[in-house]
């Protein structure tokens, strides 16, 4: 900010210009971004202090000196060594990747805990090890380490911290005890599978051990019980081997605001005593253990879909869909529908009746979704974002920061007649979700993408491209016909219309964390990112003009 005197006298009192810079959309994207969490920023400042401790002992920019001979045999050696590396990540028993991106491992991979900031508290975290088994008699061993602080949450919370230990297919979700050969003892004192809760064992908590045991070498049955500091706990699950097919259960987590740590064998001695016959899995041999899948190498090998359409049109139902059917693509589905099933109580989505504030939890929901996009763009995963993303600005905001990534569009048009029913039956189940006035002004602005600077593709699931664009240009009549909803259109405080420039349309986007509305349009104008064109207010002693990217205030002092 530049504040100028301006000693001509021009005007019969002084005055004051004040330039306010305002960086554009491209130019601040490429500021270096803050670290999305606590453990993110250690990280940073740890790689910080790192990199002086290296420029204060002389090493800068060329480590390598110039007399050093590097032929081919040294670059033999290097690939021998990175591939051995690479080997050893890959055999190597402990948790990695196939964890909910608000799980954070350790460097070790033998213990990690959630991310329990704001609404992140309300959230089950999961993790999968990367090795499962198909035979023998395997146990392993979890310690709950801690019990995180989250004064945040209301007293009304159930269970504000509780972990769910046991053993899952590959192919299921991180959310244990919840499907289909997905089997979990939790702290409640329950045990669960396919979200059938059942009374078993006792409770536990923090600085308690759990022992969990499978037994593949019990006739036609296998069996999976466990254990509390030691105490055997009887059977918990049976399952037959014809129905597991030959494929393999590996440990698994599923926390609530809890530090948990593990004992996969790696420890020189064990919390407790093994039962006898029973191996640690990480001592196995590797012909008797199952690699799980295996994350992408680089980020040219990662893909994000990016859906577009309307509330109610079919984005969700599709993106399950997509992600079921190509399960080595282990999809991480971005969404407030995915969040909320991430926020259940015994194995139940909370409604709009539950205990605390549903508008609160909505908002808490959305900011939790806007950090684990910005954590999806510094992990090597596929994702499905599944948001509207009908403003075209919002495609290209969003699309950004997965720079290298496959980036494809996902675009859901179905008829006019299809989207009225498809949302009727939706607020029939679910209750009215978005209000009409805002579903108007999406409609307004509803732009489809093109392959370009920052898609690679883009793939119209019902109507194609044609009848699509005839649609939308119909949708977009529509919605500036209805207008800016009436409680918006006109505020009493200076006179005149809240929005920059005639015709402006409150947006309804969640570009903030706050949500809501923000006046982002105007004649020529980029919002307040500033534009081409010039967007003016005056008032009694302010005047106001922004000229490209530059905001001049005049104030006028009698």
């Amino acid at each position: 900010m530049v504040l100028k005197h301006l000693p001509d006298c021009h005007f019969p009192f002084m005055a004051l210009e004040i330039k306010v810079e305002i960086k554009k959309e491209d130019e601040s994207a490429e500021e270096q971004q803050e670290p999305a969490n606590e453990w993110e920023a250690q990280e940073a400042q740890q790689a910080e202090q790192i990199k002086v401790e290296a420029d204060r002992s002389g090493h800068h920019s060329r480590k390598r000196p110039y007399d050093e001979n590097r032929g081919y045999g040294y670059y033999e050696h290097r690939e021998d060594k990175r591939f051995l590396e690479k080997m050893c990540n890959y055999t190597k028993f402990c948790f990695s990747d196939n964890c909910d991106l608000h799980f954070k491992v350790s460097r070790d991979r033998y213990s990690g805990y959630p991310l329990t900031i704001e609404g992140f508290a309300y959230l089950w975290a999961g993790a999968r090890a990367t090795h499962g088994v198909t035979r023998g008699r395997v146990c392993y061993e979890m310690k709950v380490n801690e019990d995180i602080p989250v004064k945040h949450l209301p007293a009304s919370e159930p269970d504000p911290h509780v972990v769910r230990i046991g053993w899952s297919l590959n192919t299921c979700s991180t959310q244990l005890g919840e499907e289909p050969f997905s089997y979990g003892y939790g702290g409640t004192g329950k045990k669960s599978c396919d979200c059938k809760f059942a009374d078993y064992g006792e409770k536990f908590g923090e600085n308690d051990v759990i022992g969990c045991y499978i037994d593949f070498e019990s006739g036609d049955e296998v069996k999976m019980a466990f254990s509390k500091n030691g105490v055997w706990l009887d059977v918990a699950f049976r399952v037959t081997k014809e129905a597991l097919a030959g494929r393999a259960l590996f440990p698994h987590v599923l926390v609530k605001n809890c530090a948990v740590e593990f004992n996969f064998g790696q420890k020189q001695q064990p919390y407790y005593p093994k039962p006898e016959g029973y191996t640690f899995i990480h001592n196995m041999s590797m012909e008797d253990k199952t690699r799980g899948t295996v994350g992408p190498a680089s980020k040219s090998e990662c893909e994000i879909l990016m859906m577009v359409g309307l509330p109610a049109c079919g984005k969700t139902t599709w993106a399950m869909k997509h992600a079921q059917s190509n399960p080595d693509k282990k999809y991480n589905i971005l969404g407030t529908n995915a969040i909320m099933d991430k926020m259940k109580v015994m194995g139940l989505r909370r409604q709009k009746n539950y205990a605390g504030r549903w508008d609160i939890l909505i908002q808490q929901a959305t900011q939790c979704l806007n950090r684990l996009i910005e954590i999806a763009a510094r992990k090597r995963r596929n994702y499905i974002l599944d948001q509207t993303n009908v403003y075209g600005s919002a495609q290209r905001r969003k699309m950004r920061p997965f720079e290298g990534f496959q980036r494809k569009a996902i675009v859901i048009c179905p008829t006019d007649e299809d989207l009225k029913e498809r949302t009727l039956k939706q607020t029939g189940e679910e209750g009215k979700d978005v209000p009409d006035h805002a579903v108007l002004e999406m409609k307004a602005n509803f732009t489809l993408p093109d392959r370009g600077d920052f898609l690679d593709d883009v793939t119209f699931v019902e109507l194609q491209r044609e009848e699509a664009d005839k649609l939308v240009k119909q949708y977009n009549e529509e919605g500036r016909r209805a207008g800016p909803p009436p409680d918006k259109r006109f505020d009493n405080r200076q006179g005149g219309f809240r929005g920059r420039g005639s015709g402006s349309f409150q947006r309804y986007d969640n570009r903030d964390n706050r949500g809501g509305y923000q006046n982002r349009s105007g004649n020529g104008g980029n919002g307040y990112r500033g534009g081409e064109g010039t967007v003016s207010f005056t008032s009694h002693c302010v005047s106001i003009c922004a000229i490209g990217s530059v905001y001049v205030v005049h104030l006028r002092l009698p």
